[in-house]
């Protein structure tokens, strides 16, 4: 089983555009691997559904600490210091911006993507298309730790 790096490198990007053009830091990949279970691999998740000629899910799962301070900059609201409705808000649109984004630069693909949901919690868990294989990058900024958690399938074996 191998994941088409065609649809996961422009999510990469959008992720990595997102927090640096619209939120001002930087982030850097640590690694890739598998997915052992399919829990959010941090407290706050954004999630977005792919359809199309893939079919899958999207997680942005970030440390209390990274959605609080991302929520802050993006609302300018440095009063904010713990997960509250407004930061539920903000992680769901900044995955959305970084969906959006990899949307754009997948366009030959026709995919379509949903609004995103957003769950808060330790130990949440996830739901990918059977027969996907979800894939983990995890990532770390001077807010703390995050990481995009994706899988999909290609009905009919179309790529």
């Amino acid at each position: 089983m191998t994941i088409d790096i065609d649809y996961i490198n422009p999510v990469i990007a959008g992720l990595e555009e997102a927090f640096t053009t619209q939120l001002g830091c930087r982030i850097e990949r640590l690694g890739l691997g598998l997915m052992e279970n399919n829990q959010a691999l941090h407290p706050v998740s954004g999630i977005i559904g792919i359809s199309g000629r893939a079919v899958g899910t999207i997680v942005l799962s970030m440390s209390v600490s990274v959605a609080v301070k991302a929520a802050a900059t993006m609302l300018m609201d440095a009063e904010l210091n713990d997960v509250n409705d407004d930061v539920m808000d903000a992680v769901g649109e900044i995955t959305n911006i970084v969906c959006g984004g990899a949307k754009a630069k997948l366009a030959q693909y026709s995919l379509n993507i949903t609004l995103p949901n957003v769950l808060y919690g330790e130990n949440c868990r996830l739901h990918f298309p059977q027969n996907s294989h979800p894939i983990m990058i995890p990532f770390k900024c001077e807010w703390g730790q995050l990481a995009l958690q994706i899988g999909f399938t290609f009905p009919g074996g179309a790529k």
